[in-house]
């Protein structure tokens, strides 16, 4: 950026004033946009590394834990072909969980696949690849049909993908029921466990997800509730009405 005059001794101190407040905020502007750049960058890689952990501890997890069961499944099979059985079953669900997973970890990857699918199914996608890593059945149904913002439905993924983890991790659950429910101009979605439940009041740091969830919630005008007590179980509501729409499921 170039400042000149035309005419001699034409530019005074206002003039000059003018002319480094433009460069100032010229400036401000420059530097913005680099740490805006460099903001992306870093969501990308921490995105990346996220999708790395997650290939590690579950999809690596359960491919190493289906081949060490082919490995010793032929002698097996030759002593107690009631365990054998059961153990081929093992190793449906790890490989079934495992695809689910890669196919989940797929879908990530193109971030159109979680706005174009069908939410049904991505939360199908999410059942399916919780069942195969934890060994927990996850019952999911689907009432109703319904187009969303491309931002709800992601969130809603989201939701529905941390609570799952904190089944995982904290629950001691023995069954996940996920329901989702479309009305009209508004959605509810509910994920219910069996596991020992907690204090809603008195969450420890363990427990740092439920925050996540409720801003992810609170970012598309979705409300969360979550309904707990110790040894009874959690369930976890979100609920999103379109704007300016009244429409209580």
């Amino acid at each position: 950026m170039g400042v000149a005059e035309t005419r001699k001794n034409y530019s005074t101190a206002h003039h000059d004033d003018l002319a480094l407040s433009v460069a100032n905020q010229a400036a401000i502007t420059m530097v913005n946009a680099e740490l805006y750049g460099h903001a992306q960058a870093l969501a990308v890689l921490e995105e990346r590394q996220r999708l790395a952990r997650n290939l590690h501890d579950a999809v690596n997890q359960s491919l190493f834990s289906a081949g060490l069961i082919a490995e010793v499944l032929p002698r097996l099979w030759d002593r107690d072909q009631p365990l054998a059985r059961q153990s081929l079953e093992d190793l449906r669900r790890l490989t079934r969980g495992a695809m689910a997973e890669m196919r989940a970890l797929l879908a990530e990857l193109r971030p159109s696949t979680l706005t174009d699918a069908d939410l049904g199914d991505l939360l199908r996608l999410l059942g399916n690849a919780f069942t195969g890593r934890t060994n927990i059945p996850a019952r999911v149904t689907v009432v109703g049909q319904g187009v969303l913002p491309a931002e709800v439905q992601v969130a809603i993924y989201r939701v529905c993908q941390e609570a799952l983890n904190n089944v995982a991790k904290h629950a001691v659950a023995s069954m996940v029921e996920i329901s989702l429910k479309h009305k009209d101009t508004a959605i509810e979605l509910s994920i219910r466990d069996d596991g020992q439940g907690f204090d809603p009041e008195r969450t420890t740091s363990g427990h740092y997800g439920l925050s996540m969830m409720h801003e992810r919630a609170e970012a598309v005008g979705a409300l969360l509730s979550i309904t707990s007590q110790p040894s009874h179980g959690t369930e976890l509501t979100i609920r999103w009405t379109e704007a300016g729409k009244k429409e209580p499921l």
